[in-house]
């Protein structure tokens, strides 16, 4: 993919969505090109959208096991969901009809990751997963994060 510099990207008589798209990285299979606000958010693909659906098939397969081997329903259940939201909300931010939808949803994001640290937590404090899967999985959430605070914080600018 090409790099396309702000002033091109300016001059580009875009939709507000093709702005968006440019704007954070995320291909657009009309003009196939690929342009990042930052450099945590450049890659061939769209890290957030790539890294956040990883996670929630990591969490699905983190519920399964909860259980099934731990028989354990409740919190569980509560990581799942949360951990699944983080990856339907940014598909929905990626949809969003105006800037404020937008970032709505990647705040609604932001705030779903919270939550599931601290189920994660939870999980961890209990006994219920290992330090090592902990860690693993943790660091992940982590990384979701930051990379949702880099998106977001450029609304505020």
């Amino acid at each position: 993919y090409e790099c396309i510099s702000s002033w091109l990207l300016k001059s580009m008589k875009l939709s507000f969505q093709n702005r968006c798209l440019f704007k954070f990285g995320i291909r657009n299979a009309e003009f196939g090109i690929m342009v990042a606000a930052s450099p945590l958010i450049w890659m061939k693909s769209n890290l957030i959208v790539d890294k956040s659906k990883a996670f929630a098939l990591r969490i699905i397969r983190m519920y399964q096991f909860l259980t099934v081997e731990k028989h354990e329903t409740i919190l569980s259940k509560q990581v799942l969901r949360s951990g699944t939201s983080i990856g339907a909300n940014v598909r929905e931010a990626i949809r969003g009809q105006s800037s404020a939808d937008f970032y709505s949803r990647l705040n609604i994001s932001l705030k779903e990751a919270s939550e599931t640290e601290y189920w994660l937590e939870l999980l961890y404090e209990s006994g219920y997963i290992s330090k090592e899967a902990f860690n693993s999985i943790y660091s992940d959430c982590q990384e979701l994060i930051s990379i949702l605070v880099a998106i977001t914080k450029h609304n505020s600018q």
